[in-house]
Protein backbone atom coordinates (compact mmCIF):
# COMPACT_ATOMS: atom_id res chain seq x y z
CA UNK A 1 0.00 0.00 0.00
CA UNK A 2 1.14 3.56 -0.52
CA UNK A 3 1.08 6.38 1.99
CA UNK A 4 -2.52 8.00 1.49
CA UNK A 5 -1.20 11.69 2.23
CA UNK A 6 1.65 13.81 1.92
CA UNK A 7 3.31 14.99 5.16
CA UNK A 8 2.23 18.79 6.35
CA UNK A 9 4.16 20.99 8.91
CA UNK A 10 3.46 20.78 12.65
CA UNK A 11 4.62 23.72 14.75
CA UNK A 12 4.02 23.69 18.67
CA UNK A 13 3.72 26.54 20.57
CA UNK A 14 4.99 27.02 24.46
CA UNK A 15 3.22 29.67 26.64
CA UNK A 16 5.09 30.74 29.95
CA UNK A 17 3.51 31.36 33.00
CA UNK A 18 0.76 28.46 32.77
CA UNK A 19 0.87 25.29 35.32
CA UNK A 20 1.58 22.59 33.40
CA UNK A 21 -1.06 19.70 33.41
CA UNK A 22 -0.48 16.42 33.57
CA UNK A 23 -0.38 14.29 30.03
CA UNK A 24 -3.74 12.60 30.12
CA UNK A 25 -5.42 16.06 31.29
CA UNK A 26 -3.67 17.83 28.12
CA UNK A 27 -4.44 14.88 25.88
CA UNK A 28 -8.29 16.11 26.12
CA UNK A 29 -7.58 19.44 25.46
CA UNK A 30 -4.19 18.98 23.04
CA UNK A 31 -6.04 16.81 20.82
CA UNK A 32 -7.29 18.94 17.92
CA UNK A 33 -3.96 18.56 15.86
CA UNK A 34 -3.17 14.50 15.91
CA UNK A 35 -1.42 12.20 13.60
CA UNK A 36 -2.36 8.98 12.13
CA UNK A 37 -0.45 6.01 10.14
CA UNK A 38 -3.34 4.50 8.31
CA UNK A 39 -1.17 1.37 6.12
CA UNK A 40 -0.66 0.90 9.88
CA UNK A 41 -3.84 0.78 10.87
CA UNK A 42 -4.94 -1.37 7.92
CA UNK A 43 -2.09 -3.85 9.21
CA UNK A 44 -2.74 -3.83 12.86
CA UNK A 45 -6.42 -4.72 12.33
CA UNK A 46 -8.04 -7.93 13.20
CA UNK A 47 -9.93 -8.96 9.73
CA UNK A 48 -5.89 -8.11 8.19
CA UNK A 49 -3.97 -10.23 10.83
CA UNK A 50 -6.55 -12.80 10.34
CA UNK A 51 -6.73 -12.77 6.44
CA UNK A 52 -2.72 -13.31 6.40
CA UNK A 53 -2.89 -16.37 9.13
CA UNK A 54 -5.74 -18.02 7.23
CA UNK A 55 -3.54 -17.01 4.05
CA UNK A 56 -0.42 -19.38 5.21
CA UNK A 57 -3.21 -22.39 5.06
CA UNK A 58 -5.10 -21.60 2.15
CA UNK A 59 -2.39 -20.64 -0.25
CA UNK A 60 0.42 -23.09 1.48
CA UNK A 61 0.66 -24.30 -1.53
CA UNK A 62 1.73 -21.82 -3.66
CA UNK A 63 3.51 -20.28 -1.30
CA UNK A 64 6.15 -23.21 -1.09
CA UNK A 65 6.33 -23.46 -4.88
CA UNK A 66 7.54 -19.77 -5.21
CA UNK A 67 9.86 -20.52 -1.95
CA UNK A 68 11.17 -24.10 -3.79
CA UNK A 69 11.26 -22.17 -7.56
CA UNK A 70 12.88 -18.98 -5.88
CA UNK A 71 15.68 -21.08 -4.26
CA UNK A 72 16.26 -22.93 -7.60
CA UNK A 73 16.61 -19.64 -9.27
CA UNK A 74 18.91 -18.29 -7.43
CA UNK A 75 21.48 -21.23 -7.52
CA UNK A 76 20.73 -21.38 -11.86
CA UNK A 77 21.75 -17.47 -11.48
CA UNK A 78 24.82 -18.38 -9.54
CA UNK A 79 27.53 -18.74 -12.59
CA UNK A 80 25.91 -15.41 -13.79
CA UNK A 81 26.94 -13.83 -10.46
CA UNK A 82 30.07 -15.34 -10.49
CA UNK A 83 31.38 -14.01 -13.90
CA UNK A 84 30.06 -10.49 -12.80
CA UNK A 85 32.25 -11.02 -9.72
CA UNK A 86 35.15 -12.02 -11.30
CA UNK A 87 35.04 -9.34 -13.97
CA UNK A 88 34.37 -6.54 -11.50
CA UNK A 89 37.79 -7.70 -9.67
CA UNK A 90 39.84 -8.32 -12.64
CA UNK A 91 43.19 -6.34 -12.92
CA UNK A 92 42.51 -3.26 -14.97
CA UNK A 93 38.66 -4.00 -15.30
CA UNK A 94 36.35 -1.21 -16.46
CA UNK A 95 32.84 -0.11 -16.97
CA UNK A 96 32.98 -1.67 -20.30
CA UNK A 97 34.96 -4.77 -19.35
CA UNK A 98 32.58 -5.47 -16.68
CA UNK A 99 29.08 -4.36 -18.76
CA UNK A 100 28.47 -8.17 -20.04
CA UNK A 101 28.91 -9.71 -16.81
CA UNK A 102 26.39 -7.61 -15.45
CA UNK A 103 23.78 -7.55 -18.34
CA UNK A 104 23.90 -10.87 -18.34
CA UNK A 105 23.03 -10.92 -14.60
CA UNK A 106 20.61 -8.28 -14.69
CA UNK A 107 18.90 -10.54 -17.44
CA UNK A 108 18.54 -13.14 -15.27
CA UNK A 109 17.54 -11.80 -12.36
CA UNK A 110 14.69 -9.48 -14.52
CA UNK A 111 13.81 -13.14 -15.43
CA UNK A 112 13.58 -14.65 -12.60
CA UNK A 113 11.86 -11.82 -11.10
CA UNK A 114 9.01 -12.33 -13.85
CA UNK A 115 8.33 -15.77 -13.25
CA UNK A 116 8.01 -15.60 -9.48
CA UNK A 117 5.98 -12.67 -9.95
CA UNK A 118 3.89 -14.87 -11.77
CA UNK A 119 4.06 -17.60 -9.55
CA UNK A 120 3.22 -15.57 -6.63
CA UNK A 121 0.15 -14.13 -7.93
CA UNK A 122 -2.63 -16.09 -6.44
CA UNK A 123 -1.37 -15.17 -2.95
CA UNK A 124 -0.89 -11.23 -4.39
CA UNK A 125 -4.34 -11.04 -5.61
CA UNK A 126 -5.53 -12.22 -2.63
CA UNK A 127 -3.71 -9.73 -0.67
CA UNK A 128 -4.99 -6.98 -2.44
CA UNK A 129 -8.81 -8.68 -2.21
CA UNK A 130 -8.02 -8.77 2.02
CA UNK A 131 -6.80 -4.81 1.69
CA UNK A 132 -9.25 -3.38 -0.28
CA UNK A 133 -12.02 -4.96 1.64
CA UNK A 134 -10.87 -2.88 4.82
CA UNK A 135 -9.66 0.06 2.77
CA UNK A 136 -13.08 0.55 1.59
CA UNK A 137 -14.11 1.50 5.34
CA UNK A 138 -11.00 3.01 6.09
CA UNK A 139 -12.37 6.74 5.51
CA UNK A 140 -15.33 6.27 7.76
CA UNK A 141 -13.07 4.48 10.95
CA UNK A 142 -10.80 7.87 10.39
CA UNK A 143 -13.43 10.12 10.50
CA UNK A 144 -15.13 8.12 13.32
CA UNK A 145 -11.52 8.07 15.22
CA UNK A 146 -11.61 11.78 14.73
CA UNK A 147 -15.01 12.76 15.86
CA UNK A 148 -14.62 10.24 18.93
CA UNK A 149 -10.67 11.84 19.79
CA UNK A 150 -12.14 15.05 18.83
CA UNK A 151 -9.29 16.01 16.13
CA UNK A 152 -9.87 19.02 13.80
CA UNK A 153 -6.15 18.24 11.67
CA UNK A 154 -4.98 14.60 11.05
CA UNK A 155 -1.29 14.38 9.24
CA UNK A 156 1.00 11.63 8.53
CA UNK A 157 3.02 10.80 11.13
CA UNK A 158 6.45 11.61 9.03
CA UNK A 159 5.52 15.39 9.25
CA UNK A 160 6.30 15.42 12.92
CA UNK A 161 9.66 16.22 14.92
CA UNK A 162 8.29 15.51 18.04
CA UNK A 163 5.30 14.56 19.87
CA UNK A 164 3.23 13.34 22.69
CA UNK A 165 2.28 9.78 22.67
CA UNK A 166 -1.25 10.49 23.11
CA UNK A 167 -1.27 12.86 19.49
CA UNK A 168 -1.18 9.32 17.83
CA UNK A 169 -4.73 8.26 17.05
CA UNK A 170 -3.59 4.79 15.16
CA UNK A 171 -5.03 2.40 17.17
CA UNK A 172 -8.64 4.67 17.10
CA UNK A 173 -8.31 4.27 14.07
CA UNK A 174 -7.66 0.09 14.31
CA UNK A 175 -10.98 0.13 16.70
CA UNK A 176 -12.94 1.35 14.45
CA UNK A 177 -11.98 -0.74 11.49
CA UNK A 178 -11.95 -3.80 13.80
CA UNK A 179 -15.69 -3.00 14.87
CA UNK A 180 -16.99 -1.75 11.17
CA UNK A 181 -15.02 -4.29 9.18
CA UNK A 182 -14.95 -7.58 11.68
CA UNK A 183 -13.76 -9.87 9.14
CA UNK A 184 -12.69 -10.62 5.35
CA UNK A 185 -12.65 -12.87 2.88
CA UNK A 186 -9.35 -14.08 1.04
CA UNK A 187 -10.33 -15.77 -1.89
CA UNK A 188 -11.47 -13.07 -4.43
CA UNK A 189 -14.27 -13.67 -7.01
CA UNK A 190 -13.72 -14.88 -9.95
CA UNK A 191 -12.67 -12.04 -12.55
CA UNK A 192 -11.51 -9.92 -9.21
CA UNK A 193 -9.38 -7.27 -10.10
CA UNK A 194 -7.74 -4.82 -7.38
CA UNK A 195 -9.54 -1.84 -7.23
CA UNK A 196 -12.69 -3.04 -8.47
CA UNK A 197 -15.02 -2.39 -5.43
CA UNK A 198 -13.64 1.04 -4.76
CA UNK A 199 -14.75 1.78 -8.64
CA UNK A 200 -18.55 0.07 -7.85
CA UNK A 201 -18.88 2.38 -4.77
CA UNK A 202 -17.89 5.42 -6.75
CA UNK A 203 -21.26 5.78 -8.96
CA UNK A 204 -23.08 5.20 -5.80
CA UNK A 205 -21.22 7.90 -3.80
CA UNK A 206 -21.43 10.67 -6.53
CA UNK A 207 -25.75 9.89 -6.58
CA UNK A 208 -26.75 13.76 -5.92
CA UNK A 209 -29.07 13.19 -2.46
CA UNK A 210 -32.94 13.40 -3.55
CA UNK A 211 -34.36 17.15 -2.05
Amino acid sequence: MKTLFKAAALASVTLAGMTVAAPAAMAQSRTSVATADYEGAVVKSAAFTTAMTQMQTTYAAQIKAVQDRAAQLQADAKPQVDAYNAAVQAPGATEASVRPAAEALQRKQTAAQQELARLNQPVLLARAYVEEQILTQLDTAVKAAMTAKKVDLLIQPNAVLAREPYVDITDAIVAELNRRVPSVGIVPPAGYQPGQQAQQQQPAAAQPQGR
